[in-house]
């Protein structure tokens, strides 16, 4: 099992750019897929972007392709979202999580505290 801590997120401008990071403690990360979900007020959470745990295969969400990058450094034991061109509808409480089921299955796995996303028109 790993610890999560995130760092990252804010209020910006629609078209800005911001980094979310995901630290991990524990000495199991590099085993670990990792990814991003996010859920706004009154929808369902959605996975926005994963990785599996070598780096080899990558997810993305079909609104955010081509504007969000997910990295991972297993060294750091960190991974990344970067996020540009922000548009109003990506605002949302963003959270990391690790797991060593399916890329994309975040439900049964370690999540981070979560960080506040808010994009201004």
């Amino acid at each position: 099992q790993v610890q999560l801590a995130q760092s990252g997120g804010g209020l910006v401008q629609a078209g800005d750019s911001l980094r979310l990071s995901c630290a991990a403690t524990g000495r199991t990360f590099s085993s670990h897929n990792m990814g991003w979900f996010r859920q706004a007020p009154g929808k369902e959470r959605e996975v926005v972007a994963a990785i599996s745990a070598t780096g080899d295969n990558t997810y993305y969400l079909d609104s955010v392709k081509g504007r969000f990058t997910i990295s991972k450094d297993n060294a750091e034991k960190t991974v990344y979202l970067q996020m540009n061109s922000l548009k109003p509808e990506d605002t949302a409480e963003y959270y990391c999580y690790a797991t060593t089921l399916y890329y994309r299955t975040y439900e049964y796995g370690s999540w981070g505290q979560g960080t506040q996303v808010t994009v201004s028109s």
